[in-house]
This record gives structure tokens, sequence and C-alpha cells, in this order.
């Protein structure tokens, strides 16, 4: 527990760049941009994805929070499914370049409450 606040930290970061790469990113889908296809923005987002899951785990046992006793972690879990799947949309699987803003746009909400969900502690997000 020594780290905590270290590997708090890290964890904001790694959201806040994943969230910057995720803009960006949709951005080019939209607009068609073939920037979308380096190597690079298919491989980075990923590894900070991965950093940011790895870090709300370590957060997570080294706190025993589980979802299962906590509301607004379940909560935030949930919205965590539902951001990946509205950022598939936004980035790959829209059908249209309208599709794709739509379901960037419901990410992006979706991400507001996450973290709405994590500073308040309550699956009510920002209304709490």
């Amino acid at each position: 527990m020594e780290h905590y606040l270290l590997v708090k930290h890290l964890h904001m970061t790694a959201a806040g760049a994943s969230l910057a790469l995720f803009l960006v990113r949709a951005w080019w889908s939209v607009t068609g941009s073939p920037r979308l296809a380096r190597r690079w923005v298919r491989v980075l987002p990923h590894l900070i994805d991965t950093l940011l899951l790895g870090l709300g785990v370590w957060l997570m046992a080294s706190l025993a929070l589980w979802p299962h006793q906590q509301p607004w972690l379940a909560a935030k879990l949930l919205g965590l499914l539902a951001y990946i799947g509205l950022g598939t949309l936004a980035i790959k699987r829209g059908p249209t370049p309208r599709a794709r803003g739509l379901a960037a746009l419901a990410a992006l909400a979706v991400f507001a409450y996450m973290v709405g969900a994590a500073v308040r502690h309550s699956p009510l997000s920002w209304l709490a």
C-alpha cells in the first residue's frame, strides 16, 4: 500500500492518455484519415489500456475493493464494457461516419460517467 498514490496517479494518467488517443482515433475514423492505419496508432492504445486496466486491478486488490461489495465499482466496470463496445463502433465497426461520430460521443459520455463513479464513489456518478 506504500505505492498507492503513485499507482493511483499512474492510473489517472493512463486514463487521460487513453481518452486523448481515443479522441484522435475517433476523429480520424470519422474523417476517413489514412493515419488510422499506422502501426503505432493500432498498437499504442492497446498498451496504454492494458496498463490502465492492470493499474486498476492493482488498486482494487490492494484496497480490497470488490465489485460485488462496492456498487460504484461494479457500475464503473459495466461502464467500461459499454465504453469498449461503443469505442469499437466509433473507430472500426460503425457503418458510416455519422454512426461512428455518434458512437464516439456516446463513448465519451460513458467515460465521463466512469470518472464520476470513481470520484464520487457512487453508481449515480456526478449526480450523487
